[in-house]
């Protein structure tokens, strides 16, 4: 039983599903980019407005950040298979219109965010432990499950983002996935106060936000990216050193002469399999160096000798769970994380991923659903 306010007749294709109560402001259709073979064509175009499942909550999504994954869905990158048709995205903020049967803990007119994670089995070992993410049966927003790349979206209510009234819409969507991403990175670097991090891809979506964050934990940040405008953006929020590396003759010198013998953790964000490589070399003996940016077909390359001499740990970090969402909006909504954002419309998607295989974004692009 769907959970709404008003009323209104329901089409014979609503009615097949069940009994249904529907708000009165909830179209039968929407806009959204949908595309049907990895790489196909991105159509915006009129889709049907999905029926949340008794488990699920229906959001009215206002905006979307854009991820990188988003990209990589759309072209098939990975070994894990897309859902076809697919509707992308999976950094949603909206308004709760609608809830299931089943659904606990929300109430129309809250604040919802679709997070990467849609839903997991809630009952393996794994999550148990909090790491749903990692669950065989993980359902993924805009890979798996239609993402946020539309007007109206489902999500489960367990891992749906609980969002305080009054945020910024806009600027609290990318916290749902690269907020939650690297601040879960950071946490899983196992730092102090007064450790340097560095922060490989530094002005980038994730980049952008994990400079902010680790400085809001007390660390000190060396930023690594290209071009002086991404420079200009690293200092800005809070980087102490910036490393360029279109200008260094030598990186690992010149990152461990600036962290007075290499960081301690080492925050991979970049989508270079070289820049990754580095990061084993310069990283300060003990340090930590985590894998977060998915290069198609990767593989990080550390010299066993050094490896072992030097003590390092390398470690893979995927997303967060609620705890850490959670953890990564109080921060922003504290003022302590600010979004550098670009608004486009829903429309203009095709755009955004241009220019993300370009290399040519500062910060994160969010899409307004309405255009």
């Amino acid at each position: 039983m769907l959970r709404l306010t008003q009323t209104k007749t329901i089409s014979p294709l609503r009615a097949a599903i069940g009994s249904i109560r529907t708000m009165a402001s909830v179209p039968e259709t929407q806009k959204g980019v949908i595309f049907y073979e990895n790489g196909g064509k991105l159509e915006y175009k009129d889709i049907p407005v999905p029926v949340p499942k008794p488990n699920e909550i229906l959001i009215n999504v206002k905006y979307s950040g854009v991820c990188h994954t988003d990209l990589h869905a759309w072209k098939g990158d990975w070994p894990l298979a897309t859902k076809l048709p697919l509707v992308g995205g999976h950094e949603g903020a909206g308004v709760v219109v609608g809830m299931g049967s089943n659904v606990k803990g929300w109430k129309i007119g809250d604040l919802a965010g679709i997070k990467w994670l849609n839903g997991s089995c809630m009952s393996c070992e794994l999550c148990e432990q909090g790491f749903e993410s990692n669950c065989a049966h993980a359902d993924l927003s805009g890979y798996t499950h239609d993402g946020s790349f539309q007007q109206y979206a489902t999500a489960d209510a367990v891992q749906a983002a609980q969002i305080p009234k009054g945020t910024d819409l806009a600027e609290v969507s990318p916290i749902l996935c690269a907020g939650v991403t690297v601040y879960k990175a950071l946490k899983s670097a196992n730092l102090k106060a007064g450790d340097w991090v560095a922060i490989s891809g530094a002005a980038g979506g994730l980049g952008s936000l994990a400079v902010q964050y680790a400085k809001a934990m007390g660390y000190r940040v060396l930023g690594i990216d290209g071009g002086a405008d991404k420079g200009k953006l690293v200092k800005e929020l809070g980087g102490e050193v910036f490393i360029d590396f279109t200008k260094s003759k030598d990186m690992v010198a010149d990152i461990q002469e600036a962290t007075n013998g290499g960081p301690h953790g080492v925050i991979n964000v970049s989508v270079s399999e070289g820049a990754i490589n580095a990061s084993t070399q310069y990283v300060r003996p003990t340090g930590t160096v985590v894998l977060v940016g998915l290069p198609a077909g990767a593989v990080i390359k550390s010299e066993v000798f050094s490896h072992v001499v030097k003590s390092i740990n390398i470690k893979g970090s995927y997303v967060g769970n609620r705890a850490d969402t959670r953890e990564a909006i109080d921060f922003f909504v504290n003022g302590k994380v600010k979004s550098p954002i670009h608004v486009v419309g829903l429309s203009e998607l095709p755009s955004v991923y241009e220019l993300m295989e370009q290399g040519k974004i500062l910060g994160r692009y969010v899409v307004d659903t309405s255009k």
